[in-house]
Order: C-alpha cells, then structure tokens, then sequence
C-alpha cells in the first residue's frame, strides 16, 4: 500500500485533527475506557463462535451544544437504560451473529443489517412487510410494538465497517435515533481492517466517527404523538457519535451526559518506523441525510476500505487512494488510515524553530497551549491563563467542513469537531 504523505508538525497555539478512539473492552463487565469507544462484544450462543446481543428500544434525552435538549428513540444494549447512539456491536469474521430486538416503542420497530448478506428473521429469511394493499410497511420483520420481539441471525463473512439502523419508517426512526455501528474484525487478526497485510494498523489507534444530524421540530412531534410532515424536514443540530463539541472530546461517560457516553477525542503518539511503525484507523459512518465533508487536519489519509469492502480489485491489486477530506454520502461508511509525523523533529536546543517566537505578552494563548512550540515542551503561563495541556502534547481539529452544519440552531463551532492529542513519544511525563 502506498506510503502515506506525511503530514506537517506545527507549533501553533491551539492545533489540531482527531476523530473517535475506538477501544476494545473484551467484556462488557469490563471498566470502559476513558477515551475510546466501548466495543460491546455481546454474550456466547453456544459452542463455537455465536455471539448474542440484545437490544431494546428505548425513549430518552440528550443534551446539546446550545442549552437544548432532544427526545430521541434508541437501542439500548441488553435492558440497559437509554443511551445515544446505539452500541457499537464488535464482531468476528465467520461469526454467526444473533440480535434479539426488544421492542417497548408504541410502534412497530425493526433493525436491518446493511452489507450483511443472508440475514434471518426469527429462522426464515427476513423480508419486506406489507400491509394488506401491498404497500411495504418495512424492509424487514419487525418487532410488535409495545412488548415485541424479532430475533435476527447472520453470518459475518466480510471484514469491515457497517452501519445498524430501523428497517421500519426509517426516515422516522432512524431520525429519532434508532441507529448504532457494527465492526466486523478480520480473520488475519483484529490489528487489521481487512484480510490484507497493508490493512495492519496500531489498534490503540483506531477510531470511529459517527456523524448524524436531527431536526428538532420532528422529535417534538414524536414526542408528542404528533404527525410530522418530512417535506418540512430540516437538521438544525448535527453530531459527532451523539455529541456536539465541546461535548464531544469530554471523556467516555461524562458524568453531565448520562445517556451520550461516547467522547470523540483521540490520542496518538507519533509514527517511528521502529517503535511505533503502523498507522491509525479511522472508522467512518453516515447516519444522515446529506453529505458530510469531514476534514482532518494536519494529514492526508488513505481510503482502503468504503461500505464494509476493502478497495481492491478483483485480482487483488490495491486501489486505495489519498484524501484530504473524507466525503461521506448518506449511509456510507470508509476506512481510512493515517500517521502523524513529526515531520521536522523541533528541538529547542538542537533543531530550533527558524521563526522568532512571539513572546508570551504577544500571544492570544488557547486552551490546550502548552506555553511552548515544542512537543513535549512546557513552559510558565501568563497569570490567569488556564491550560487543559498536561505534558506539551498537541491538539489537532478534525470538522466538518460544510460550515453551516457545524452549527446549533445557528450557534457557531458546536456541530461535529473533535480533537487528535498527540502524546511526546515515549518516555514522557503525561502519566
């Protein structure tokens, strides 16, 4: 697979490119991780390999950017509580994976498997409903409303990044929520994307960006019992795995998001060819309904994998490709891998930046400033100034660049951004 273009290091005050840490707990008793996404590995079906997961249907609220607050629908895992979105269900290849679908909504609801080929309903081959015209009513079998079950089985053959979402009204349900990712891991080893040897990367540098967007005037209807006319349909909030920032870089279960427990914020140490040799992965999905341009900053990264399928061709020869900024259409999902380099190796005393720094008077200082240029360089702040830096480690935004979906009905830089912290290579200070 190509080298990947290195990317520029910076000294500036407030830098940044992140995306979503995708940690993987080996069980669900386990205590989540900080930073990362939880991985919800499901419980064991029998002998072999026949990983089970409930999920239920679920009505709560989550808080936003702007002091609001959304009624969302939801699948929760087991018979937990609400929570948004809905876990993120972690599988292997050749896995006979069963969901049990839990339905407590007053209404029909159901999940279908986009990428999954094969999928059963309760033994038979799901299918389309109908109603008595012969109107679909939903792409697949549903669980009554008010207490129903649906049992769903398949096989995970293909490795890859896929999305779960209500096969039933979905330009309702999967509006109000009723969405979650699923990770099928590769047999060659769940340090790769796919079974290809260019596909291995660092697995404590995986991450998910899950991107969505909501309309609050629907989900005051639902909330409501109300009709809701979807020619009306316009997203005023737009998250980033169901927050918007700068909620989303808080840690994992933030204590004032009880039911949006997935931060964003990502942490990463510098490509070595020697100590640290593989590239991250980026894990990309759109839930929405218009193009979402995120863009990362600070590198380029490299498309390997869209829709669960490895960029190759039919012969097998490589057909990845370089982008700046991802351009994830509705319902899309890509992998991306990438490295940060430390391009130029500043150093205060053997490799000085050839610029003159300001001093710290003529500096508008930011948040994550470090009151030094230098990767894992501190230095005494101004009084007053308050610092989230620990160990001079640098901050990189990744965005949304459609600018008018950054926004909270109209307050600006609160959509989908997160950050990429860049530790000092090790060993460093940052405990």
């Amino acid at each position: 697979m190509r080298a990947l273009h290195r990317a520029t290091t910076f000294a500036a005050l407030v830098t940044a490119s992140g995306l979503v840490a995708l940690s993987i707990a080996p069980a669900a008793a386990d205590t989540p991780p900080r930073i990362g996404i939880v991985c919800t590995t499901g419980t064991a079906g029998g002998v072999g390999d026949h990983p089970v997961f409930d999920l239920t249907t679920t009505t709560g609220y989550i808080s936003l950017p702007d002091g609001n607050t959304a009624f969302m629908w939801g699948y929760s895992s087991g018979f937990d509580s609400f929570q948004h979105p809905g876990p993120v269900l972690c599988v292997n290849e050749g896995d006979t994976v069963t969901v049990i679908l839990h339905n407590t909504l007053p209404e029909a609801a159901s999940i279908v498997f986009p990428g999954q080929a094969d999928v059963l309903a309760n033994g038979p081959p799901a299918q389309p409903q109908l109603n008595g015209s012969g109107v679909m009513t939903s792409l697949t079998n549903t669980a009554p409303a008010n207490g129903g079950t649906v049992t769903y089985s398949f096989v995970a053959t293909d490795p890859g990044t896929y999305l779960y979402e209500s096969g039933t009204n979905p330009e309702k349900q999967v509006r109000m929520g009723l969405f979650g990712a699923l990770i099928v891991r590769p047999a060659v080893g769940a340090d790769h994307a796919y079974n290809r040897p260019d596909s291995q990367f660092t697995p404590s540098e995986e991450f998910m960006v899950l991107l969505s967007e909501i309309d609050p005037y629907q989900h005051q209807a639902v909330e409501q019992g109300m009709s809701f006319n979807m020619n009306n349909y316009h997203p005023r909030y737009w998250l980033i795995n169901g927050r918007g920032f700068p909620d989303s870089i808080a840690d994992n279960y933030a204590s004032w998001l009880p039911t949006q427990p997935y931060g964003s914020l990502a942490s990463v140490s510098p490509y070595d060819a020697t100590s640290h040799p593989n590239p991250g992965l980026a894990r990309y999905l759109n839930v929405g309904t218009e193009d979402f341009p995120f863009h990362p900053h600070g590198n380029n990264g490299l498309v390997i994998g869209r829709d669960g399928r490895p960029l190759e061709s039919p012969t097998g020869q490589d057909l990845s490709f370089e982008k700046f900024a991802i351009n994830l259409g509705p319902g899309q999902t890509w992998d991306v891998l990438f490295k940060w380099y430390d391009a130029e190796g500043y150093d205060p005393v053997t490799n000085p930046v050839p610029v003159a720094v300001p001093s710290l008077a003529n500096q508008e200082i930011g948040v994550f400033y470090s009151g030094s240029p230098y990767l894992g360089s501190t230095q005494t702040l101004p009084p007053g100034i308050q610092t989230l830096n620990q160990c001079g480690e640098y901050y990189i935004i990744s965005h949304n660049h459609a600018l008018f979906q950054l926004t909270s009905w109209g307050t600006n830089m609160t959509g989908p951004i997160t950050y990429m912290r860049i530790n000092p290579p090790t060993p460093n200070n940052c405990g």
